[in-house]
């Protein structure tokens, strides 16, 4: 088991899930966002069941930085209630978690 995570959110837009992705990884609390356009999800909202078009977001960070994560996707989602779901990385390439965890600041704050 790692202490990296992939957390899956979504948003209406392309254009929304560029700015999160950029907003993520400038702030360093990701090293790398994959955009899926074009998304079909189906929920319960409100009582009924609704389905929407989407942007899939799968952010690949460390497990210390998601509260700040999490409070940024708060801050900046365009949804009442956005998804963010944080997936554990049980393995991966030593090279590929190496560049993760060089890429996001250290859970202290520090760049």
């Amino acid at each position: 088991m790692t202490d990296k995570i992939v957390v899956i959110t979504t948003c209406a837009t392309e254009e929304e899930a560029e700015t999160l992705a950029r907003l993520l990884v400038g702030e360093r609390l990701a090293a790398c966002v994959s955009v899926v356009p074009r998304v079909r999800s189906y929920y319960r909202w409100k009582g009924a069941i609704e389905s929407a078009g989407e942007c899939l977001l799968l952010v690949k960070t460390s497990h210390d930085l998601f509260g700040a994560l999490d409070a940024a996707l708060a801050k900046a989602h365009s949804y009442d209630v956005p998804e963010v779901l944080a997936l554990p990385v049980v393995e991966g390439s030593a090279q590929y978690l190496d560049w993760l965890q060089a890429s996001v600041r250290s859970g202290s704050g520090e760049l």
